[in-house]
């Protein structure tokens, strides 16, 4: 398969950012890495090649970004407010960066985002704020209590990106349309999971709205790669 290393200085972030491209065809699939990881995240504990036959038919197009946790959620030292806004500008840095060059790479008029533990989040917020842009977002074993990372801060920022603390007082029928004809939400863990909880909340909080998507409880599985590994192949052929 089609393996290229990419690097630029993002003005966005002020820092250089660095992303691994695998294939070169089918449907452009944006990876977020775990809590505070890095781009090959993804190439080193196996995953890319648990997706070898899938990239190798052109059958999705993978894209691993790096992350900036270390900088805002993770970054203690920092003011809460401050951790906020630098996520705030990582995701317009894939907003106005990163996707605009996947479409460079692959012009096909599709988005899936995906990403296990703490890049579940990443990818399941994501496709919540703009699921105008995100066809599918997956989250594998995702974490979803947010509001431990701000000492007791809470501002707007820390609420719009708390899937459950908005979720229950949207309104907005743009929002519930587009969730419903345009981004399906999977929401993969295991009986097992640390984070079952959380993922089990959501799930009701989205149903209560009557919000298309899926929950899936494996039996016997936990939270590591090799369980991720088995979920992302059923998750990117789930038809609902």
């Amino acid at each position: 398969m089609r393996r290229e290393y990419h690097k630029w200085a993002s003005p966005i972030l002020g820092r250089e950012m660095e992303i691994l491209e695998f294939g070169q065809g089918g449907r452009p699939l944006l990876a977020f890495p775990t809590s505070a990881g890095r781009f090959f995240d993804y190439e080193n504990f196996g995953m890319v090649r648990a997706l070898g036959d899938r990239l190798e038919r052109d059958d999705v197009h993978l894209f691993c970004v790096d992350s900036v946790d270390a900088e805002s959620f993770y970054a203690t030292w920092k003011r809460p407010a401050d951790r906020a806004v630098r996520h705030l500008e990582y995701e317009r840095y894939v907003i106005e960066e990163v996707l605009p060059f996947i479409r460079w790479r692959n012009p096909l008029p599709y988005l899936a985002v995906t990403g296990n533990s703490f890049g579940g989040y990443h990818a399941v917020n994501f496709g919540l704020r703009h699921p105008d842009i995100v066809d599918r977002a997956m989250s594998l074993g995702g974490a979803f209590e947010m509001t431990s990372f701000f000492d007791g801060h809470y501002d707007e920022n820390v609420y719009y990106n708390s899937p459950l603390d908005f979720l229950p007082g949207l309104r907005d029928p743009w929002f519930i349309d587009q969730y419903n004809r345009h981004c399906l939400l999977i929401l993969g863990t295991g009986e097992t999971d640390p984070c079952r909880g959380s993922n089990e909340r959501l799930a009701g909080l989205l149903a209560e709205k009557g919000i298309r998507h899926v929950l899936d409880v494996g039996q016997g599985v936990g939270h590591d790669w090799p369980f991720w590994f088995e979920m992302i192949h059923r998750y990117l052929d789930w038809n609902a």
